[in-house]
């Protein structure tokens, strides 16, 4: 995977596209405004720099074919990861962030880590990327390579903006809970139950910033907006609270523009977001590089699909480096948000099928 190439796979839908860059080096945008009249796949970092430019991927060859059914996954052998010197790093982070809430520096920070796994033996991403298909058949999933940004895969939940013509829509996503094994679904779906049922008000209460951030956002671009009530939403083995936002967008010259104004939503940022941008640049233990940046096609047939990029991971070789983060307020307890970093990293462990050496 030299060049520049994306294979994805759009939410509930049976075919996966490739596309591949012909002459190898993505397209490096300098700011999101330039997003608007483009045509590709979009590769966004969490934060533009040097070291990780905003990609776009140009369709010169493109492609779709079926996703076939998985075989039965074997066990992969994984080296030993050493868990206590992760957790023990997070904690410290967590202090320091946590910390800063209590003095009211912020209403909501999101604490992000890393884990690298080490596999034994060479694997295929692309075989990999079939896997996470099979496994999350709701979520979009995509296998990212370009000479910038290295190979990353994700599978995730979270859309930033879709349309096609005037029809536009986004979400409020926020709040996390493991679902037990013995009421697993691989799907997504939104459940009608009231969410107080479901929900702690630590979690509501985090995922009401973020509507309110996204609510404010759109009424910059638009004044036709129709908003649903906060659902839960099942992906995978992991629930979520849901607020979906359904507009119309009739100026596409403002695409790029309204991408910039909602990323990063407070879901991986912060509230107030430019303090809390800040802060986490310059405290967050290790660089997110791609990770809760967005990526998806682009006035792809006259549509996109734009994502958080979350569940992900960065391959090299053998190497897997795993980004999970969770959002945190004033009552969040470091053990609370330890297990939630972990249930979201095992989406993509489950892809890696990892048995320990």
């Amino acid at each position: 995977m030299n060049n520049s190439f994306v294979m994805y796979r759009l939410p509930h839908e049976t075919t996966c596209t490739i596309m591949r860059q012909c002459d190898g080096d993505a397209e490096i945008l300098t700011s999101y405004d330039e997003l608007s009249g483009k045509t590709g796949f979009v590769f966004s970092p969490f934060m533009i720099s040097a070291d990780h430019p905003l990609l776009l991927i140009r369709p010169d060859e493109v492609k779709t074919c079926e996703v076939s059914d998985c075989a039965e996954t074997e066990p992969q052998p994984f080296e030993r990861r050493d868990t206590e010197k992760e957790r023990l790093r997070y904690e410290s982070n967590f202090t320091s962030f946590h910390t800063n809430l209590q003095e009211g520096n912020f209403r909501k920070i999101v604490l992000a880590r890393c884990s690298d796994e080490t596999a034994c033996k060479d694997a295929n991403p692309e075989e990999i990327f079939r896997r996470a298909c099979c496994m999350y058949p709701n979520e979009f999933v995509a296998l990212v390579s370009t000479p910038y940004s290295g190979t990353w895969l994700m599978a995730t939940p979270e859309t930033l903006v879709e349309g096609c013509g005037d029809e536009w829509h986004t979400v409020a996503l926020a709040g996390t809970k493991r679902i037990n094994d013995d009421n697993e679904s691989d799907g997504q779906d939104d459940c009608g139950e009231d969410i107080s049922k479901v929900w702690d008000q630590k979690n509501i209460h985090e995922q009401q910033y973020v509507a309110d951030y996204i609510r404010e956002c759109l009424n910059n671009f638009t004044h036709e907006i129709e908003e649903t009530e906060p659902k839960t939403l099942v992906a995978g083995r992991l629930m979520h609270i849901v607020t979906h936002f359904r507009f119309k967008l009739k100026d596409h010259d403002s695409l790029g523009r309204l991408v910039g104004t909602l990323h990063p939503t407070p879901a991986v940022c912060g509230l107030p977001k430019d303090k809390a941008y800040k802060f986490i640049l310059e405290n967050e233990n290790g660089d997110r590089g791609y990770y809760s940046g967005f990526s998806g096609p682009l006035n792809i047939n006259c549509a996109t699909h734009l994502f958080v990029t979350l569940r992900c991971m960065q391959i090299s070789g053998r190497s897997y480096r795993l980004y999970a983060g969770g959002g945190l307020l004033s009552e969040s307890k470091v053990e609370t948000e330890w297990l939630e970093t972990e249930a979201k990293m095992d989406t993509m462990r489950r892809c890696l099928a990892i048995k320990r050496t």
